[in-house]
C-alpha cells in the first residue's frame, strides 16, 4: 500500500498556472504556441489507439499540464496540454510517467478537479514511485499539482486568452458547466 493519499497533493490556482506558463515559456525561449510530438512508445498492441495518441507540450517547458477530461473534453483547453482521458490512465501512465520524466513541474486537471485530476495526480505520483523504485520518504524530484477548479474555473479567467488555451467554444460555456 502506498503512504500517498489525496491529502498529500497540492493545488495551483489559475492566475498562478497562467503566471508560470508565460514565465515558462518566455524563459525558455519558445514560444508558448510551437509544441512538439512525442510518439507514445509502450502502449500494448492489443489496446486500442486513441485517436490522440501524442504526447504534446511546449517545446524546451519545464511544465506538463495533463487533462484527464474524458467525453466531457469540449470546448476548448489549455494551450499545449496533454490529452490523457482518466478511462486510459491505466495503460498510459506509465509511459507518461517515462515522458514527462525531465519536466520540473506536472499539473492535473479535470473539468472540476475534484475526482479525475487528483485522482490522476495521486496515481501518476505511485507510478513514478513504483517505476522508480523510490523507498519511504525519498523525493521525486518533481512537482506534481492540481488545477484548483479544473478547467471550468481556468475558462473563465483564461477562455478567450488564444495565447492559454485552444479551441475554445464560448457558445459551450456561457451558460456554465
Amino acid at each position: 500500500m502506498s503512504d500517498l493519499t489525496i491529502a498529500d497533493l497540492t493545488f495551483i490556482s489559475r492566475e498562478e498556472l497562467s503566471k508560470l506558463l508565460r514565465t515558462s515559456s518566455s524563459a525558455a525561449g519558445s514560444n508558448i504556441s510551437e509544441p512538439f510530438e512525442s510518439t507514445l512508445e509502450t502502449t500494448p498492441s492489443d489496446v486500442p489507439q486513441p485517436a490522440d495518441a501524442t504526447v504534446i507540450a511546449p517545446k524546451d517547458s519545464e511544465i506538463a499540464i495533463i487533462d484527464v477530461r474524458d467525453g466531457d473534453h469540449v470546448g476548448g483547453h489549455i494551450k499545449n496540454s496533454i490529452h490523457a482521458p482518466s478511462s486510459e490512465l491505466d495503460y498510459r501512465m506509465p509511459e507518461l510517467v517515462r515522458t514527462l520524466k525531465n519536466k520540473d513541474t506536472i499539473v492535473f486537471h479535470c473539468a472540476l478537479s475534484q475526482q479525475r485530476g487528483p485522482s490522476a495526480a495521486l496515481r501518476y505520483l505511485r507510478e513514478k514511485k513504483r517505476l522508480e523504485g523510490k523507498k519511504e520518504g525519498e523525493e521525486n524530484g518533481q512537482k506534481v499539482l492540481v488545477l484548483d477548479g479544473g478547467f471550468v474555473k481556468w475558462q473563465e479567467a483564461y477562455g478567450k486568452d488564444k495565447d492559454l488555451t485552444e479551441a475554445y467554444e464560448e457558445d459551450i460555456w456561457k451558460f456554465g458547466y
